[in-house]
């Protein structure tokens, strides 16, 4: 902008803060307000082509107006080839300083996603691969502020962010909030404090900015009107700004004016320029914000919602798990890394985890929507990641002298269950597994004819162990741990429990005493409620439904020495279900298989809104979870805490209880991987852990309870209906002391990332290996490798002691603490004795760290 451009400029806006004063504004004085617009979408979440020669007439059209971009970054490959005279028409406007000055790129982020719902891991590789690739296109963009239209937001981000380079951030998403928006807070610009203590300055929704009445997708902020300026004024926030990142394909071009009549002076500004302005050098307020403070909501126990969250958290696991194994072959000069078979995988994952395939999965053609294209990403990166590690198609062992090798990609030693398959017609009961030293483990035959066989494997931290399967004399039957009382219910006795299974009651746990925790009784016998039931309301009947209405058939399937597996049969209403139950004498977790052959499509949940939806209705029956099917687990805690896990976090619910019906009251009730119930004193507590993202219930006199089924009217009217039958796996970890004393977070992992069989063509040249071994409480997220170089990543996920060390069995050459964008941070010292090297590290709990190794040759 020239300076006579600007003077005329200036006079204009001398004029509206006249008339300002002389109609009033419940002002005293004509401020200045700012507004952040731009543009969100893409090549999947809808981009037009003639949206990029649109942004660059409208920005030379209009001088005063400034740009914010939420672009999924694969748009600027499709953009370069349907319209490069746009393409390149937008490159070189961004060359012009004036028009760079009033463009900022803001969430690079590849799929867009929501990130509260998916892995730290999977945070860190939306950003990382969007960085690249936008820069790919414009080499020159500097990612200063996130920012994003919908609420793409979780606690942890600020150590991301800070890692990436990133200066600023914004809790804001006013025009977009049908998926939930953050918690109102302060009065400017504050120090949003994540997990780690990180800090990042930060917009939040100010305590003022209150939802819009009328709406179930708006705060006051969406336009910077009249009411929403003054009731900033009124809280004294000097310089307030508004935002709105349009779809891509609105047509409007600069957003002020649409909500009429918008506060004057209104300056348009990018983000960056903003926090220029008003500065950050006078932060008085820290936020510690909390994963609560993330008040999103989405379809929880749908059908559709829950088949996407399990095949994203399946390709989540197996993806990293793949790395780590490659990178151990690797080491050992076996295979090269596959970097670019990788980065394929990944890809497809981090679509698949686009906000768009979570809130509105049925939107596209049929055949072709946002669930059919996250079945099809994801079973991409399954498939990618089982043909890297040798899994897509586990050859059965058909001959003696077979080896198998087993992986186990955590920080941890374990001993643990694997199964391989054997060839049809072999007599599972004659055969067995020895170690590298030609001793027999303990194994347990499962089915006969293309039946498994089960052993315990000990394979030490980020490394492997080989076995060799070879025929044996069948050996008597032991360890048998079932049995039936008098009045026809199922005892189990293991190492650890002594469960009792009532088949008259739908074949609810009617008790769970732990016996390594001097007897401790888990189940709450007195409790309205069943521990295990099924229920639900069914509002079609206009009544709740119970597995326990009905009594059940419960089944023997395997009681052997490694483990025990019983089958509950029954019926909720009309509905058959089945569940395998899983108790093992090596693990004290319990595995929980639930399939529920539903006929027909059921209504479940509060009420139909079938024929009065209203999306400006706050109230809406998929908001109560109390009411959808429940898995429920009434402990003996009394009231518990609850704390529960999210991406690179661990949140102490703040929350009297989950419920909630309305949009203007959303409360965060989110599981990620697991949520714990602990007895006041921190003496005992139970995990529950999940085979996908959903929702949990708890609160005064209500059990904790896990989400398994909603169906009927949701979203946009769209009918959440049932189509077959519904899988949900879940298991219960009973534990002593707080979660972070008995190891929750690494249970969930090792839940997570399974020991891996794979059958070697020939006999290895070394039977067992670690590679790497942590402090305890850290966990090892990823492991990669880029040429030569080695790159592992660190979580703290329950240590309290910063200090610790990894561990490397081997001679490291040079170590480096690297941020997420790759800079040093600082430089390592390394200790070398026998042919192990340590390296020293800080990492604060919930911290992460990324290290950067070079080994010896």
């Amino acid at each position: 902008m020239n300076r006579s451009d600007m003077m005329t400029r200036g006079i204009k806006l001398l004029v509206v803060a006249g008339l300002c004063l002389v109609f009033g504004m419940g002002v005293t004085r004509a401020q200045t307000a700012y507004f952040v617009d731009g543009y969100h979408g893409g090549v999947y979440g809808h981009y037009p082509r003639w949206q990029t020669r649109f942004m660059v007439e409208q920005l030379q059209k209009h001088p005063e107006w400034s740009v914010n971009l939420e672009i999924e970054p694969e748009t600027w490959d499709s953009v370069k080839v349907y319209d490069p005279a746009a393409y390149s028409a937008f490159k070189d406007a961004l060359q012009d300083p004036a028009i760079r000055e009033r463009v900022e790129f803001v969430n690079p982020a590849y799929g867009q996603a929501y990130l509260f719902n998916i892995t730290g891991e999977s945070v860190i590789r939306q950003l990382s691969y969007g960085i690249k690739k936008t820069r790919e296109h414009f080499p020159s963009v500097d990612f200063r502020t996130y920012s994003s239209e919908e609420p793409c937001f979780t606690s942890a981000l600020p150590q991301i962010l800070k890692s990436f380079g990133f200066r600023y951030a914004s809790l804001k998403n006013p025009n977009t909030c049908w998926g939930g928006y953050t918690r109102a807070h302060g009065t400017g610009v504050v120090n949003w404090i994540g997990p780690d203590g990180t800090g990042i300055p930060t917009v939040p929704r100010y305590r003022c900015e209150q939802l819009l009445p009328g709406s179930t997708w708006q705060t006051m902020a969406w336009g910077n009107s009249q009411e929403y300026i003054a009731a900033c004024f009124r809280d004294n926030i000097a310089s307030p700004v508004g935002m709105c990142l349009q779809d891509a394909g609105w047509r409007g071009g600069p957003w002020l004016g649409v909500a009429k009549p918008t506060y004057q002076p209104s300056l348009y500004t990018t983000w960056r320029n903003y926090f220029a302005m008003v500065g950050t050098s006078t932060l008085n307020d820290s936020w510690r914000v909390s994963q609560e403070d993330m008040q999103v909501s989405l379809v929880w126990g749908s059908q559709v919602l829950q088949r996407l969250a399990q095949q994203v958290r399946v390709a989540e696991n197996k993806i990293v798990m793949a790395e780590k194994i490659a990178t151990l072959r690797a080491l050992e000069g076996d295979t090269a890394y596959p970097n670019k078979v990788f980065d394929s995988a990944w890809r497809t994952l981090l679509l698949a985890q686009h906000h768009d395939c979570w809130i509105v999965p049925y939107n596209g053609k049929p055949g072709h929507t946002w669930a059919d294209m996250t079945r099809d990403w994801t079973a991409f990166t399954v498939h990618t990641s089982d043909s890297i590690v040798g899994t897509s198609a586990l050859k059965e062992v058909r001959a003696a002298g077979q080896y198998i090798r087993v992986f186990n990609t955590t920080a941890s030693d374990r001993y643990e269950l694997v199964s391989v398959p054997l060839a049809s017609g072999v007599d599972v009961r004659s055969w067995g597994i020895h170690d590298e030293h030609g001793d027999w483990v303990d194994s347990q035959p499962i089915g006969n004819e293309h039946g498994k066989l089960s052993f315990l494997a000990r394979v030490p931290a980020v490394g492997y162990a080989t076995y060799q399967v070879n025929t044996r004399k069948p050996s008597a039957a032991k360890g048998k741990h079932v049995s039936v009382s008098k009045d026809k219910k199922y005892v189990v006795d293991t190492h650890f429990y002594r469960l009792v299974i009532d088949p008259a009651r739908g074949g609810v746990i009617t008790s769970l005493k732990a016996k390594t925790l001097k007897n401790k009784e888990f189940v709450d016998a007195k409790h309205e409620r069943s521990f295990n039931e099924l229920r639900g309301f069914f509002y079609e009947e206009n009544a709740f439904l119970s597995s326990t209405d009905k009594p059940a058939t419960v089944s023997v399937l395997e009681d052997g020495p490694l483990q025990t597996r019983l089958q509950i049969v029954g019926q909720i209403g009309a509905h058959p279900f089945r569940q395998v139950v899983t108790l093992y004498q090596h693990d004290p977790k319990i595995d929980f298989d639930l399939t529920i052959d539903w006929k027909g499509n059921p209504g479940i949940g509060k009420y139909s809104q079938a024929r009065d939806f209203k999306a400006e209705n706050p109230e809406k029956a998929f908001y109560d979870d109390r009411y959808k099917l429940l898995a429920l687990f009434p402990t003996s805690f009394g009231k518990a805490r609850i704390y529960k896990d999210a991406p690179f976090d661990v949140t102490e619910s703040r929350l009297e209880n989950t419920y909630f019906d309305r949009w203007d009251s959303i409360k965060n009730n989110v599981v990620l991987r697991w949520v714990d119930a602990e007895d006041a004193s921190g003496g005992y507590g139970m995990t529950l852990l999940t085979d996908h993202t959903t929702s949990y219930v708890s609160g005064e006199g209500h059990s904790l309870a896990l989400t398994l089924q909603y169906s009927g009217t949701a979203l946009w009217g769209m009918n959440y209906k049932i189509e077959g039958p519904s899988q949900i796996q879940y298991a219960l970890v009973p534990h002593a002391q707080k979660w972070d004393a008995a190891g929750v977070s690494e249970t969930a992992t090792r839940w997570n990332e399974p020991l891996v069989p794979v059958l070697l063509d020939k006999k290895p040249v070394s039977w067992s290996k670690s590679w790497l071994t942590l402090s305890k409480g850290w966990e090892l997220t990823s492991l990669q490798m880029d040429g030569d170089d080695v790159f592992l990543r660190i979580f703290n996920a329950s240590s309290k002691e910063a200090s610790g060390s990894a561990v490397v069995h081997t001679i490291i050459r040079e170590a480096s603490q690297i941020e997420l964008d790759g800079d040093v941070r600082k430089m390592l010292p390394v200790f070398v004795t026998g042919g192990k090297s340590t390296v020293a590290l800080t990492v604060p709990q919930f911290g992460i760290c990324t290290i950067k190794m070079k080994l010896s040759k």
